[in-house]
């Protein structure tokens, strides 16, 4: 009997005879990746077709999402250390990411109002709002907002987490840290502020990093962090621009289903800066 593995069924379909094909004692793509809980974790609460999308859209959001946290987070305890260019890698590839989070708009673009009406009512008080990753990243980019954690109050475990979140050094922070540890006069009181506030812009932090944009050859790592830092706000002000687009072309000035005012609410959002110093010293260089 001929080997199995030559036959003309096999050479025909391409099936190189070292494919592993027996996997009762082996690993599999779908066991390394839990396929089996990620595609049976959409659950419509409605007949309509396009539900299937938007349930999608935002639950592959959310994996970028941790991924961004993932990244993020060692990128503070390397600039922490004083220890720059690993997070360079670390934030190229947060803005990487960011890039696909805008380009996921444009297939929720896909949703006409109309089709969206037929299940939106089946989301009740649930709203992206109550996103608790993108409150994280928000934390992590410096934007603190002690009163938004109200809404988690529901759930214990994820309210310590947040709060944890919110009194933890941003990147910002971070950053400013690294400026001083470069023996560049920062303000004590920035470096010894309350984390769990929002960052307010000071003037020797911009002095700071206007003699870095004025030496790049003797700065450049700050430089260089400066720009990556740059790169990752416009990208989450490009994210937060075409969210506020697409909830405005599908459902107009309606209330958000969370309870927010919607678009006015988005729009609102929008004329917060990151990094407040890194804009405005571009002006005095």
């Amino acid at each position: 009997m001929g080997n199995l593995d030559n036959s003309p069924q096999n050479k025909a379909s391409g099936l190189e005879k070292e494919i592993q094909t027996d996997f009762q004692k082996e690993m599999s793509y779908g066991d390394y990746l839990h396929l089996d809980k990620i595609l049976s974790s959409q659950h419509r609460l409605s007949n309509h077709h396009d539900e299937m999308l938007f349930i999608i859209i935002h639950q592959t959001n959310e994996l970028w999402m941790k991924l961004i946290l993932h990244e993020l987070n060692a990128a503070i305890q390397c600039i922490l250390h004083n220890d720059l260019e690993p997070s360079f890698k670390m934030l190229s590839r947060v803005s990487r990411i960011q890039q696909q989070l805008i380009q996921s708009w444009n297939v929720l673009t896909t949703l006409t109002p109309a089709d969206y009406m037929q299940f939106r009512h089946k989301l009740g008080h649930s709203s992206g709002f109550q996103s608790y990753q993108n409150r994280q990243i928000e934390f992590a980019l410096g934007q603190k907002n002690a009163h938004t954690l109200a809404v988690y109050k529901h759930q214990v475990d994820l309210f310590e987490s947040l709060k944890k979140s919110l009194h933890e050094p941003s990147i910002y922070d971070a950053a400013i840290s690294a400026l001083a540890a470069h023996g560049l006069p920062v303000d004590e009181k920035v470096l010894l502020r309350d984390w769990s506030q929002g960052y307010e812009a000071n003037l020797s932090v911009e002095d700071a990093w206007l003699t870095v944009y004025r030496n790049t050859e003797k700065y450049w790592d700050l430089y260089e962090l400066a720009e990556k830092l740059v790169d990752i706000g416009n990208q989450q002000q490009l994210w937060r621009f075409n969210h506020m687009s697409t909830v405005e072309r599908i459902i107009g000035n309606k209330q958000g289903t969370g309870g927010s005012s919607g678009v006015n609410y988005l729009k609102r959002v929008l004329d917060h800066h990151f990094f407040p110093e890194l804009l405005s010293l571009r002006t005095k260089l």
